[in-house]
């Protein structure tokens, strides 16, 4: 090896790029966290592209990979949003047919007991 590869590098150079990814890692995260709502996802995206662009200047290949984890992501968010939804529909109309289940059954009883 050579010595230039042994020497230690100021703090302050050692510093810059971990500073840089950490802000990338939570500005990525911060736009992660807007798209699991659909109703922030233009802000998201809009945080998404700042990132992008910045990725792109130090990265075009991972930009391009880093677009398209985006786009699944945001395509998983909203299949899990479409399904929440249907769930809840479903729980509702599951509840709705409970009650006038239980409702038929007192008209029928009192029907009997009438008799």
């Amino acid at each position: 090896m050579s010595e230039s590869q042994n020497s230690p590098q100021p703090a302050s150079a050692q510093s810059e790029p971990e500073n840089e990814k950490s802000l990338i890692e939570v500005s990525l995260a911060g736009a992660i966290a807007l798209a699991k709502d659909g109703k922030n996802l233009p802000a998201a995206t809009e945080q998404f592209e700042a990132i992008l662009a910045q990725v792109r200047t130090e990265s075009p290949t991972g930009a391009m990979l880093l677009r398209q984890l985006w786009q699944e992501y945001v395509s998983i968010q909203r299949s899990a949003t479409f399904w929440e939804n249907m769930s809840d529909a479903e729980k509702g109309l599951s509840e709705k047919m409970a009650e006038s289940n239980v409702q038929l059954q007192r008209n029928y009883m009192r029907l009997v007991q009438e008799q």
